[in-house]
């Protein structure tokens, strides 16, 4: 099938308003493109539930900060279109950062995140992160005007983020999460794992077991916390990482939580550095 390409705000504007003339339900997949396993399911997920499917590739300079890798992010755009004709993508939007930011991404208007959700876990190694993630999302909302968008579940703290601006702002859009894609060996499927080594990546599954050992102990009726977390991260310490958190929160909020009163959803999380690569991952965990 061909690929609709757009770049230009209003090439995408005629093209939006076609599809609101068809009464076409129109799905958005945003992405930083180098796209893998992981994002082509969030397309199979957004076929399934719409008439238009809209993928974004656009490394966001807003959400990256000082010393972090927006130069050297991975950009693969002609692998990138042929996959996403291979998952029989629609459209994909491919903007440059004048059509996001027209004024120029220093100074620009903001959507500020809620402290109490963006100002923990990875909020607090990477200030203004998800200030910059919300801001982009914003502008693909209000530009592309998708009924529905996908989100995967690895960047749990953000599509808990997301979901919590559309709320905020009375936007229409229904978000859909998508569950994490894992390679074989367990580890979550990530663009950043391009920068491991072989043994690195295999090692990096280390990760997904130190989440599944601490959810073996709170469903066995281990109810120290702080000390569950504690012995989570010096465990990776001692495998080879640096670990920024592991992290047993409330599933719908992700507020800390207390041994004696667990809701019964929760999520556990961890991000560390292997080999100078920040890698994220989160489970879920009930308590019956």
């Amino acid at each position: 099938m061909s690929l609709l390409e757009l770049i230009s705000r209003d090439e995408l504007r005629q093209q939006v308003n076609h599809w609101q003339q068809q009464q076409r339900v129109v799905a958005l997949v945003p992405t930083m493109g180098n796209l893998h396993a992981g994002h082509l399911s969030l397309v199979q997920l957004a076929r399934q539930q719409a008439d238009v499917v809209v993928v974004s590739i656009f490394v966001n300079p807003t959400q990256f900060g000082a010393g972090e890798d927006f130069g050297n992010y991975p950009r693969t755009l002609d692998s990138d279109r042929e996959q996403l004709i291979q998952a029989q993508c629609d459209a994909l939007f491919m903007p440059g950062v004048e059509a996001l930011y027209p004024f120029g991404s220093e100074e620009f208007t903001k959507v500020q995140a809620p402290a109490s959700l963006a100002n923990t876990l990875c909020g607090l190694n990477r200030p203004g992160h998800f200030d910059g993630v919300l801001s982009v999302v914003a502008r693909l909302f209000n530009l592309i005007q998708p009924q529905l968008a996908i989100f995967g579940e690895k960047d749990f703290q953000q599509l808990l983020l997301i979901r919590r601006m559309v709320m905020d702002l009375g936007m229409p859009q229904k978000i859909i999460p998508a569950r994490t894609v894992r390679v074989a060996s367990g580890l979550a499927m990530s663009s950043r794992n391009h920068y491991l080594s072989d043994a690195a990546r295999q090692q990096a599954t280390l990760l997904q077991q130190t989440l599944h050992q601490v959810a073996t102990q709170l469903q066995t009726g281990k109810r120290d916390i702080t000390g569950l977390e504690t012995a989570a991260m010096d465990s990776l310490r001692e495998a080879g990482f640096d670990p920024d958190y592991v992290a047993i929160r409330d599933a719908e909020t992700l507020a800390t939580v207390s041994g004696s009163e667990l809701p019964a959803a929760l999520r556990i999380l961890v991000a560390a550095r292997l080999n100078g690569t920040r890698l994220i991952d989160n489970i879920a965990c009930s308590i019956k």
